[in-house]
């Protein structure tokens, strides 16, 4: 007998006749002729030193030998099946562009400027941005990385690392400015108009609605770049991060960084996302990853 076992594809052969009783029947749904099929059951039958099929007019009918092999054979075809889609998936994730969502904002100031090192550092890896103001669902497969401003993250499923905390305050448009002076300290609001964001950031906006009217809110954004674009516009005052407020030479700081008023980034990814190659570096190790505040 030869016991050396060497072509794990005469199982699938082996399992499609023991399943459908002929050697015909077997060639049908293997694809293959039927003298092939015929052959391989031979060959295995030689190596494994036993008889597996019993030949009669009707077909082939499965010996003891032949049954007590089954359970092992369907492990190992469903082994062999596994293989081939991790192998299949590895592969197309492998290659695939990382999925980065954010808000519009967050990818065009910051993350941008943090991926100019990270490139430099890993030019295999290419980005697909989804900007958008909506919250994708990473464990659902919708994008791969998220890159968040909030304070805490509250989903305990997934991989969190906080890039960088910025302090907030409050900023006007020197056109503004000028047209309506500056306020005295946080408490003297009453002649000024302001800019708030609606949804998110609730913290941030009941801090100004809490000092104010509601005759004085002027816009109401849906985004942070509509409250920036609204500021710079001479709308009104509003809160925003002092590293973005950096990069806007026609903003006026109003009044200095609100104590405990931080806004958090974070660099999110899924569990399923975060085993793959294409995801196991992170852009947050560059060395561009704090802007200045």
């Amino acid at each position: 007998m030869n016991n050396r076992f060497t072509n794990w594809s005469d199982i699938r052969v082996f399992l499609a006749v023991l399943r459908t009783g002929s050697t015909l029947a077997a060639s049908k749904t293997l694809g293959m002729a039927q003298p092939t099929v015929a052959r391989r059951i031979e060959a295995l039958e030689h190596t494994l030193g036993l008889m597996l099929f019993d030949r009669d007019t009707r077909g082939f009918k499965a010996t003891e030998a032949a049954l007590a092999l089954k359970t092992d054979a369907e492990a190992m075809e469903m082994n062999a099946s596994s293989v081939a889609i991790t192998a299949k998936t590895f592969k197309s994730t492998a290659s695939k562009a990382i999925r980065v969502t954010g808000v519009p904002e967050v990818l065009s100031e910051n993350f941008a400027v943090i991926l100019s090192d990270f490139t430099d550092q890993h030019p295999e890896i290419t980005f697909d941005f989804l900007a958008t103001p909506e919250t994708l669902d990473l464990a659902n497969d919708e994008a791969d990385v998220a890159i968040r401003y909030v304070n805490e993250v509250t989903d305990p499923s997934l991989i969190c690392r906080k890039m960088f905390s910025q302090p907030m305050a409050l900023y006007a448009s020197q056109a503004y400015v000028k047209k309506y002076g500056l306020p005295a300290s946080q408490d003297d609001f009453s002649d000024h108009k302001f800019v708030v964001m609606s949804g998110g950031m609730r913290k941030f906006r009941d801090w100004i609605t809490g000092r104010i009217t509601p005759d004085q809110i002027v816009m109401e954004c849906d985004s942070y770049n509509s409250v920036v674009a609204a500021i710079l516009s001479g709308f009104g005052i509003g809160l925003l991060s002092t590293g973005l407020a950096l990069d806007k030479p026609s903003l006026t700081r109003v009044v200095e960084p609100i104590e405990d008023f931080t806004v958090n980034t974070w660099l999110i990814t899924s569990p399923q996302a975060h085993k793959h190659p294409r995801c196991a570096p992170s852009p947050s190790s560059s060395p561009r990853a704090t802007p200045p505040c």
